[in-house]
């Protein structure tokens, strides 16, 4: 099964993800984990793709298929993936489309998550991330147990550089104008399916179960 997940900043494209990738057996590729590690080992790629991502714009095409092909020529790979984050922009998916043709392989289906403007950014202002182990809070929607404090590891729990609204407000504007056309090139393969975004975690996942099980 190869998949791609669309849908903007904070719509909950990581956490289906996850669900996604352990009913599949198969991995999931996300080019923000690969930042976030980069940025977090201090590597030239990591401090270069910081610039971008605390500024909410975006890391440069190429740089990003370079890294996504190299990852997808693994092993793991060779039986489906799930593609959270990736293609970005048209430029990205016509690229995806060669590499993948140069395979024998192409994608099963394209998910896209819908959610509200304002949904998208009260998630993301209110979310919190342990610096330690990585683990995602929300103030209001999953709070830790004690304030700032991370209920897996204790570590401290705070609220990342691009989570501050000013900068989860530009991410959106960039995703409508950069990310959004990729829904009208999927749909013109007969490849995507709306999803509401709006529904809880559960719903989310079950219709989008639904939607591969009748495939």
């Amino acid at each position: 099964m190869r998949l791609i997940l669309l849908g903007p900043p904070n719509a909950g494209k990581g956490t289906q993800a996850k669900t996604l990738t352990e009913t599949f057996h198969i991995p999931q590729i996300s080019t923000g984990d690969i930042f976030r590690a980069n940025i977090k080992q201090q590597t030239p790629l990591g401090q270069k793709a910081k610039q971008y991502l605390d500024s909410g714009t975006l890391v440069p095409d190429e740089l990003v298929v370079e890294i996504v092909t190299d990852r997808l020529q693994q092993e793991d790979c060779q039986n489906g993936f799930l593609l959270d984050g990736f293609p970005r922009t048209v430029f990205q998916a016509e690229a995806l489309d060669d590499f993948l043709a140069t395979q024998g392989k192409a994608l099963d289906q394209v998910i896209n998550i819908q959610v509200s403007h304002e949904t998208l950014v009260q998630r993301s202002v209110g979310r919190r991330v342990c610096q330690q182990c990585g683990a995602t809070y929300h103030v209001k929607f999953q709070p830790t147990t004690v304030p700032g404090v991370c209920d897996l590891c204790g570590g401290e729990v705070i609220q990342r550089s691009d989570d501050q609204q000013e900068t989860a407000e530009k991410r959106i504007q960039v995703y409508q104008e950069e990310t959004a056309p990729l829904v009208d090139f999927y749909a013109s393969k007969g490849l995507l399916v709306n999803i509401d975004g709006e529904q809880s975690i559960e719903e989310v996942e079950k219709s989008i179960l639904q939607v591969l099980k009748d495939e």
